[in-house]
């Protein structure tokens, strides 16, 4: 697909490969330095997309930390903190969440048609939502199409499995950025990486490993996903 953003996933896990813990506190994976590098990159991107689950479970801001990267977006006529994007099927998103009261950047939500009507008497005007056709999920070809046309050219995406599954699925990543964590979760129960699916990645086709650097206690490997990669590679993140 030619017309779509150039996609980032970003993402952390144990050793085991899971991406939190089963309870109810957030399991901590990375540190400040590595925290740090995430919003360099965040501050690249035009838009940053994670999933309903994610919105109601971490109730993150996803705005830029650094006042010198918000000075800097600014100063080149962007918002201070990208677009927020977020892919929901049920439509049960709260209106209080951090993800819609924080930042005067545009919030938008995608889901299916059938809870598109509802959604969007719920979110107004907090957020603009968009009916991605008929289906159980909302269609991630359909997202990134839109988000296109909406002059998002750079789109990071932080997760979580669902949405992390849905997108290197469908073979929607140009860019993988993945941090290990050194500790073990050891619980089933727990959210894995990714779920199951046909990946592109597999025994007869290998990802390019395009960089790996320790950041402190943690290490992050960087995988070239597309041939786009190479023209699109972000000096300094290596």
């Amino acid at each position: 697909m030619a017309d779509r953003p150039y996609t980032v996933v970003s993402c952390g896990m144990s050793i085991d490969g899971y991406l939190d813990s089963p309870g109810a506190t957030r399991l901590q994976l990375s540190n400040a330095a590595d925290f740090d590098r995430v919003d360099a990159v965040r501050a690249r991107c035009d838009a940053i997309l994670v999933g309903a689950a994610t919105v109601r479970n971490d109730n993150p801001r996803l705005l830029i930390r650094s006042p010198a990267r918000r000075a800097d977006r600014t100063a080149q006529g962007l918002p201070p903190s990208p677009v927020k994007v977020t892919l929901t099927r049920r439509g049960d998103l709260a209106p209080t969440a951090a993800f819609f009261t924080t930042g005067d950047a545009e919030k938008l939500v995608y889901c299916p048609a059938g809870v598109a009507a509802a959604t969007r008497a719920r979110l107004a005007p907090l957020a603009t939502v968009v009916d991605t056709g008929h289906g159980p999920d909302a269609d991630v070809a359909r997202v990134v199409e839109d988000l296109s046309a909406r002059g998002v050219n750079r789109l990071m995406v932080e997760g979580g499995g669902t949405v992390l599954t849905q997108f290197l699925t469908a073979d929607l990543v140009d860019e993988l950025h993945l941090v290990v964590a050194p500790l073990f979760v050891g619980d089933s129960r727990a959210p894995r990486l990714a779920g199951d699916g046909p990946f592109p990645w597999n025994a007869d086709h290998r990802a390019t490993l395009a960089g790996v650097r320790q950041i402190g206690d943690v290490v992050l490997l960087r995988y070239a996903l597309s041939a786009r990669f190479c023209a699109e590679q972000s000096p300094g993140e290596d």
